[in-house]
Parts: C-alpha cells; sequence; structure tokens
C-alpha cells in the first residue's frame, strides 16, 4: 500500500532507540525527510548516518533535554516546517504511590506528559498556518489497564489519552489530526529490563526471563516495527479520517483484564 508520504517531514521525539528509532526507520522507508530529537547525541546520529545509507532522505538531528527551559522553543524556531509530530520521549518511573515519591512523579511528567502537552502546543499553530498536520502520541496500554504497581505511569499515561482525545476531537477543523497509540509490552531494552526484575523478584535470579515472557500473547512482546508501521498508517491519507482516538496495541492483554 501506498502511504503517499514521501517528502513530508517527520519530527520524532525520543528518536534514539526502541519505538523512536523503529519510527524514524519506518518513517525514513516511505521517504520522509526527519527531524530526530533526543538526549543522547552518540545514538542519534550512528541512527541518522544508518538511515542515509539506506535511504535518500534528509535526517536533521539535535541533541536536547525537551525538559529543559526554552528547548521546546529552540526545537520548534530551528524546525517550523513538520508535516507530522511523533511525541515519543520519555518514561515514568515504575512504583506504587509510597515508592514514587514527588520529585520522581514529577520529573517522570516533565518529559513524557508536559513534554507532549508542550510540544503540541508549540507545532498545532505551525501545522495550522501552513493548513495542516498530524500529531501522533505514543502513549502506552497503561492508560486503559491501570495498574496500582505503575501508578504515575497509569495517571499520566490516562491523562495524555485525554489530552490526545481532547485536541484531536476538534483539530480537524483546523485540517490537523491528533491521535494516539497504546503500546502493550514491546521487544526494547526497557521490557527486557523488566522481566529481569521480576525474573530476579519471583525466582531469586533472571534465568526465566523467556518464560515469564512466554505468557504475552502469541508468547512474545510485539516488535517495534509493528508498532511502527502503525504510526506510519496513522500518519498517511488512508487514515485521513482519524483523528480524537487512541488504539491499543498490547494483543488483548487490557480488553481481558490480564496481569502480567
Amino acid at each position: 500500500m501506498d502511504m503517499d508520504l514521501k517528502g513530508k517531514r517527520v519530527l520524532i521525539t525520543g528518536a534514539s532507540q526502541g519505538i523512536g528509532a523503529a519510527l524514524a526507520r519506518a518513517f525514513s522507508a516511505e521517504g520522509c525527510d526527519l527531524v530526530l530529537v533526543a538526549r543522547s547525541d552518540q545514538k542519534l546520529l550512528a541512527l541518522a548516518d544508518e538511515i542515509k545509507a539506506r535511504h535518500a532522505v534528509q535526517v536533521q538531528v539535535y541533541a536536547r533535554d525537551l525538559t529543559k527551559k526554552g528547548v521546546v522553543d529552540e526545537i520548534a524556531r530551528l524546525e517550523p516546517q513538520v508535516d507530522v509530530l511523533v511525541n515519543n520521549a520519555g518514561t515514568i518511573p515504575a512504583g506504587n504511590l509510597w515508592d514514587v515519591d514527588a520529585q520522581a512523579w514529577r520529573e517522570g511528567w516533565e518529559l513524557k506528559v508536559f513534554g507532549y502537552i508542550d510540544m503540541t502546543r508549540q507545532y498545532y499553530p505551525l501545522m495550522k498556518e501552513r493548513g495542516g498536520g498530524v500529531i501522533l502520541n505514543n502513549i502506552g496500554m497503561a492508560a486503559e489497564a491501570f495498574d496500582f504497581d505503575y501508578v504515575a505511569g497509569s495517571s499520566g499515561n490516562a491523562a495524555l489519552a485525554a489530552f490526545t482525545k481532547s485536541v484531536g476531537g476538534r483539530s480537524l477543523r483546523d485540517n490537523i489530526r491528533v491521535a494516539g497509540v497504546n503500546p502493550g509490552p514491546v521487544s526494547t531494552e526497557r521490557i527486557e529490563k523488566i522481566f529481569r526484575m521480576r525474573s530476579q523478584t519471583q525466582f531469586g535470579d533472571d534465568s526465566h526471563v523467556q518464560e515469564l515472557s512466554s505468557h504475552l500473547p502469541l508468547g512474545r512482546p510485539a516488535t517495534v516495527g509493528e508498532i511502527a508501521e502503525l504510526f506510519v498508517f496513522l500518519a498517511s491519507k488512508h487514515s485521513g479520517y482519524t483523528s480524537g482516538v487512541v488504539f491499543t496495541v498490547d494483543g488483548g492483554i487490557s480488553s481481558a483484564k490480564s496481569i502480567i
């Protein structure tokens, strides 16, 4: 299927690894020019070199911490002409209400929650002025599968889902589509670390990671490609009537109310 995205300029935050890097690879394969933002200069440059060696696209990288004052404004000033914004940066710490203290809670939300909001606030009017655009938010299944032991993340993701629906419910008036994706367990360094920790907690070592993973739908986490390709579709003309919604991709975990 031709996604008709060739030549579009796509800005991806948190692009240096995991789903962010997969998003960069997927959009570049469609012929999109990229603006990649993350804290790690070396990882961004390595990814940019890899992509430019494979595809005839432009790749601009910015090693920036979006939580620092003025950085979001700087990115928007340097890169005002963006067709697709993908908010992807940030993780929120795990733990219950007492494990995650006030400072850790605020620091987790500063990048993933307020970072998404601040980037949207900057780029929405720029897209409106240019005649339209697409804003996609990578959120997480905890937005609907609430977890006492991930209370800061569940609360933050639920807030981002509400934010996505609130803005996207009216944005088509400005020819801007806003949508979100809630990935479940995805095969990244982060999920491997989570399973190692659970194996150590339950069994005293990390030799049961594969066993724990086998209890997931299809006996595995999702691949980063399975998540990234959905973002590409949502950014394309084939999803032109899609706005104000969030799609959960977790193999049915949250629908089945499974605990993993």
